[in-house]
């Protein structure tokens, strides 16, 4: 909470500054209202990016009462109190959610574009060209009984993650490969280059045959 209060007072001070250096007219409270706003965001995602600095947060399962226990209380508390409501919210438009998600970690190849909420974004790794599509879920915790991990979700080039599609933790997903809309990929599953799959829980349905692009991207690192 300290973190957070951190931001919040950065935020006020911003508003208070940039009220003194520039003339608002009629709008003053609501365009301070709004530098506020974007203000406690940037200064909390500076913040964050600070801590796991400081202190990395690793994949893998979390052991009870050590300190990467502490460090993930911490860093789902960033995202329960700021970072949930800009991903859920579905409003910010897709070159934005990129940087968005940029900011806090994921890792997103060239030309890649998400809707989606990609919970944990330090973990996923998605190449060149991909696509995941409104309200689809990438979820890299699991949570089962007293135990908590995260698994990384790695992702190719040209993928397509069809809207409202779910992957869950450890799922690899190769180059050229459609998840379909609504889908459930379940943990650990591995999509092969060019494959199709769907259905809950998602099963291979067919292959891209002849939708693959020419160009071959780079390997992923």
């Amino acid at each position: 909470m300290v973190l957070l209060a951190c931001a919040g007072t950065g935020a006020v001070l911003t508003a208070v500054v940039f009220d003194r250096l520039v003339t608002l007219g009629d709008f003053r409270g609501v365009v301070l209202v709004a530098v506020a706003i974007v203000a406690l965001y940037l200064y909390a995602i500076l913040i964050f990016r600070l801590f796991l600095r400081a202190f990395p947060l690793r994949a893998g399962e979390i052991a009870e009462g050590s300190q990467q226990e502490f460090v993930y209380h911490v860093y789902v508390l960033f995202f329960l109190m700021l970072f949930y409501s800009i991903m859920r919210s579905g409003f910010m438009p897709a070159p934005l959610m990129r940087l968005f998600y940029l900011a806090i970690g994921a890792r997103l190849g060239a030309n890649t574009y998400t809707q989606g909420i990609i919970h944990d974004p330090r973990f996923v790794e998605i190449g060149d060209n991909s696509v995941v599509g409104q309200y689809a879920l990438l979820i890299l915790h699991v949570i089962e009984g007293r135990r908590l991990a995260h698994y990384p979700i790695r992702i190719g080039h040209n993928v397509t993650i069809g809207a409202g599609a779910t992957v869950l933790a450890g799922v690899v997903v190769g180059d050229g490969a459609i998840v379909s809309t609504g889908a459930v990929v379940t943990k650990e599953t591995l999509i092969g280059d060019g494959e199709i799959w769907g259905g809950i829980p998602a099963r291979l349905l067919g292959r891209t045959s002849g939708l693959l692009p020419s160009r071959e991207s780079p390997p992923l690192t």
